[in-house]
């Protein structure tokens, strides 16, 4: 059995080799680019919206498996669904299509993919997504990833209408290996000079014509072939979720965690004694529970200068904890507004001083950044993302200048804290960690005392662009402590 290839000898591998247009690459979708396989998702969503009825499913289960052991061509699995569409509007499948990949598709995507992806945009490749799927499932992936070119199925439309045909030929197997063979003629481009990254058994005809076949997360029969032949097999896991019960396992340890630190609270008559006890412990417990390890450098500068506004870069629902677990005593944190409903978060919440703040209220929005001013000037450190909203990519998006009116005003330095990989193990909107290592920078502290308010904006770039460094060039412990 061949070993996987580690990522960043794959990543290396397309960074060193030609570069330009005239390198082709091709990758599949479901399996290979997104953990499991969109059509399930739509199935989901269609029973959920009682669009899919018995009779239906049924057919489509039965053509299913029985295309899985060959016996049955993919295109009877394409006509069901034409038909059943016939007379819809192509438009509004597209919204459909868009709707389901931001609350679904868009946090089973691996990250590691994404990587591979914009090594080759980067290295000026000419990058295809090819996929069996139809145009409503692999067009919003395609937006996402910046890939301009599609290879999929499509469903023949008139006039804006669905006519309950599919567009020939059916994308699938040989026939994909043909379109791909077509395109790179039009294109000009050297099969012997393209990847093709994907998973499934009936891919092998074209990982036969391509020069740098690329099996990943490959099924039995195609991770057979791949090992005979010697072809590089990539296996990815981030987005292999734990079991929802093991991340309810690591929340659920507030529990015994939390009275440990209120009875110490009480022992001390001091409320803030318990949570420097009890917040790092259980960011801790949840953490390992699931597998999440924190490779940190530079964490002598947590300490530097405390209190602290401590701004991080925002990528899932976790990394707020990390912080949390990272910056440990005496702090506050902002949350958005939705948070102080949750039972567990809006407990904590009024407990630990958390400050939510409520976007679309402007007024109320200054009078959150003013109580945070005041826990600095009590001695309280803060923790906030600048950006806001959260990103998965690897961008830094635009800073808000919340947390660094605060920084001013309270007179406490600024501490950027570059966390890199956490979309590793949980993607932007996933509730559900995965494990895996996350890298985290913490970079010395920023000292605000001499900013002023005409100069904000260049003092926020300023900041801004450390993060972007930082995540080019990763620095060392060394670096960070000189």
């Amino acid at each position: 059995m061949s070993q996987p290839t580690p990522l960043n000898a794959a990543l290396t591998e397309i960074k060193s080799g030609p570069q330009g247009p005239q390198v082709g690459v091709f990758f599949d979708l479901d399996g290979t680019v997104i953990a499991g396989f969109s059509v399930s998702h739509l199935a989901k969503d269609r029973i959920k919206n009682k669009e899919l009825g018995l009779t239906e499913l049924g057919q489509t289960l039965a053509v299913a498996l029985s295309a899985s052991v060959g016996n049955s061509e993919f295109e009877d699995l394409l006509e069901i669904g034409a038909r059943t569409w016939q007379g819809r509007s192509d438009q509004e499948l597209h919204a459909m299509g868009e709707r389901l990949f931001q609350s679904k598709i868009v946090n089973i995507i691996y990250p590691e993919m994404q990587k591979i992806v914009r090594a080759h945009q980067q290295a000026g490749h000419t990058v295809v997504l090819s996929s069996s799927a139809t145009a409503y499932q692999v067009e919003p992936v395609a937006r996402f990833l910046g890939i301009d070119k599609i290879i999929c199925n499509r469903f023949s439309v008139s006039n804006g209408i669905l006519t309950g045909a599919v567009e020939k030929p059916v994308i699938w197997g040989k026939t994909k290996a043909l379109a791909a063979q077509e395109f790179t003629r039009q294109a000009g481009i050297d099969l012997q000079q393209c990847y093709f990254y994907a998973d499934g058994d009936e891919d092998t005809a074209l990982m036969y014509l391509v020069g740098k076949p690329r099996p990943t997360n490959p099924r039995k029969k195609l991770a057979r072939i791949a090992a005979a032949r010697g072809w590089p097999i990539q296996r990815f896991s981030s987005r292999q979720l734990n079991n929802s019960l093991t991340t309810a396992a690591g929340v659920a340890s507030i529990l015994p965690i939390g009275l440990l630190g209120a009875g110490l609270g009480l022992l001390k008559r001091n409320k803030r004694a318990g949570l420097n006890f009890a917040a790092p412990l259980w960011m801790e417990a949840l953490l390992r529970i699931n597998g999440v390890k924190l490779n940190v450098i530079g964490r002598d500068n947590l300490w530097k200068s405390r209190p602290a506004v401590f701004i991080f870069n925002h990528r899932n629902n976790f990394d707020g904890l990390m912080m949390a677990r990272l910056v440990a005593t005496d702090f506050s944190i902002v949350g958005k507004k939705e948070l102080q409903q949750n039972w567990l978060t809006g407990t904590i919440g009024r407990l630990a001083d958390v400050v939510f703040i409520d976007r679309s209220d402007a007024k109320g929005s200054v009078a959150a950044l003013q109580a945070l001013e005041e826990l600095g000037r009590k001695g309280l450190s803060v923790s906030i993302s600048p950006e806001g909203t959260r990103h998965d990519t690897e961008t830094v998006g635009p800073f808000k200048k919340g947390a660094f009116r605060i920084a001013m005003s309270a007179g406490m330095p600024i501490v950027p804290v570059v966390i890199r990989n956490a979309e590793m193990v949980a993607a932007r909107d996933s509730k559900v960690l995965s494990p895996g290592i996350v890298d985290v920078a913490i970079l010395p502290p920023i000292d605000t005392r001499d900013w002023t308010l005409n100069r904000l904006y260049e003092h926020i770039a300023d900041v801004r662009q450390l993060y972007i460094d930082t995540l080019q060039n990763w620095p060392t412990e060394e670096q960070l402590a000189s």
